[in-house]
């Protein structure tokens, strides 16, 4: 899943690719991606891209004024295109495409999807704020108001393990299940730490693995074309998707929790004082 630093790459890229030039037409090929329909996205049709940015995990282009705001999830993607083909892609079977984007130079770029689960979102709205998932995001972590302080106010008598804390988009923006490892494996914090649990100085080390690591990840990220960003995520991670392999730091061997839909992995010796966590979904499938 695109997570902050790649999203915020994708931003970066489409900045320097769309800004300036005007939407020939959208093609809309999964109607179940589309959201909205007020204002329709043929509003969007020669009106100019004046601007990038980035909430969270939401990409948002401003057509002057109307905003494309894009959420990948779990398994869509930016592809961009020096040229687009001019014959209409026709919708359905196992075609991965659910919109094509237009310029009027002839480029452009295409949302994609794999899988059968569907989760990618596309909205066309007045305001970025008029999304219901932008419009609940917590503080950005990149943001310079995202201070130790803030932090130790969220994470105050929650009774929430820490991994999921980071997860939540309504209490930090921006941070998924790979980013949330890689921060906790440079914090050396246990990913079921309960967060009321931390202390002051706890909360000063957790602040400064997740801005370091997410601003490393972004530095990383910047400049590379969007087809490349994925390699440069999977490079980049010392322990999310590594189980089975030596820690970079340690050398232990990294270890995986299993859940229904995802995992995590972590180092015991970086971060839960060399004792393995609790498996209990593997252990279910063993017996």
């Amino acid at each position: 899943m695109p997570e902050l630093p790649e999203v915020e790459a994708l931003a970066g890229f489409l900045r320097e690719r769309v800004v300036g030039h005007a939407v020939a037409r959208v093609d809309v090929l999964a109607i179940s991606a589309l959201k909205t329909y007020d204002p329709p996205v043929t509003a969007l049709g020669g009106l100019t891209v004046t601007g990038a940015a980035r909430h969270g995990k939401f990409l948002d282009l401003d057509v002057d004024g109307l905003h494309l705001v894009i959420h990948l999830a779990r398994a869509g993607w930016l592809r961009w295109r020096d040229e687009i083909p001019a014959r209409p892609v026709r919708p359905g079977g196992k075609n991965p495409l659910a919109l094509r984007v237009h310029l009027d130079d002839g480029s452009g770029f295409d949302l994609t999807e794999a899988g059968t689960k569907k989760g990618l979102a596309v909205y066309v709205v007045r305001d970025p704020s008029d999304v219901p998932g932008v419009a609940t995001l917590g503080p950005d972590p990149l943001d310079d108001a995202f201070t130790p302080e803030v932090l130790g106010e969220i994470v105050g008598g929650k009774r929430t393990q820490i991994k999921g804390l980071l997860r939540d988009q309504k209490v930090i923006a921006g941070i998924g299940n790979a980013y949330s490892d890689e921060v906790l494996h440079a914090a050396k914090m246990s990913p079921f730490k309960i967060a009321a649990s931390l202390t002051a100085e706890d909360v000063a080390v957790l602040h400064e693995a997740i801005v370091t690591t997410l601003r490393d990840a972004v530095e990383r990220s910047r400049g590379l074309e969007a087809q490349d960003l994925k390699g440069e995520k999977k490079t980049g991670l010392r322990v999310h998707g590594k189980a089975g392999q030596k820690c970079p730091v340690c050398g232990d061997t990294i270890r995986e929790v299993s859940f229904a839909d995802s995992a995590l992995q972590y180092c015991p010796t970086c971060q839960t004082g060399g004792k393995p966590l609790a498996d209990r979904r593997m252990s279910r499938l063993l017996k």
